[in-house]
């Protein structure tokens, strides 16, 4: 007994053979983002009233700017994952999907670069 459509036994395909990647990825991103989450929120804790310049000398420390650089980059990567099976789920015009996939990408790359440029020219 095969638990294959009559029409994926014809064209030789089964499931779409994607998805697992990325679920994957979304975990694992998921799963980044606990410790440095934690670091970030008490980070943001013990910096509260922190003046500008104390805010600056904290950054400029190598380890506080490589967590931060992770903790962009890992939430920019978990955000367009999750964003991107929503578009893909709910947005049925093939033209609308692409373009707002495209969009999407662009706009979570543009301001992870951003954040990241930033956080390197105070570290610098």
């Amino acid at each position: 007994m095969s638990l294959r459509t009559p029409l994926s036994r014809v064209t030789g395909r089964g499931s779409a053979k994607t998805g697992a990647g990325h679920w994957w990825w979304q975990r694992l991103s998921a799963l980044a983002l606990v410790p440095l989450g934690l670091w970030f929120a008490a980070s943001v804790v013990c910096l509260a009233g922190a003046s500008h310049g104390q805010f600056v000398e904290w950054i400029s420390a190598p380890w506080s700017a490589l967590f931060m650089i992770l903790f962009i980059a890992v939430t920019a990567h978990h955000a367009q994952l999750g964003v991107q099976v929503v578009i893909e789920d709910y947005v049925h015009s093939e033209w609308l999907k692409v373009a707002s996939l495209l969009t999407m990408k662009f706009a979570v790359v543009l301001t992870a670069a951003a954040a990241v440029w930033a956080v390197l020219r105070m570290a610098l």
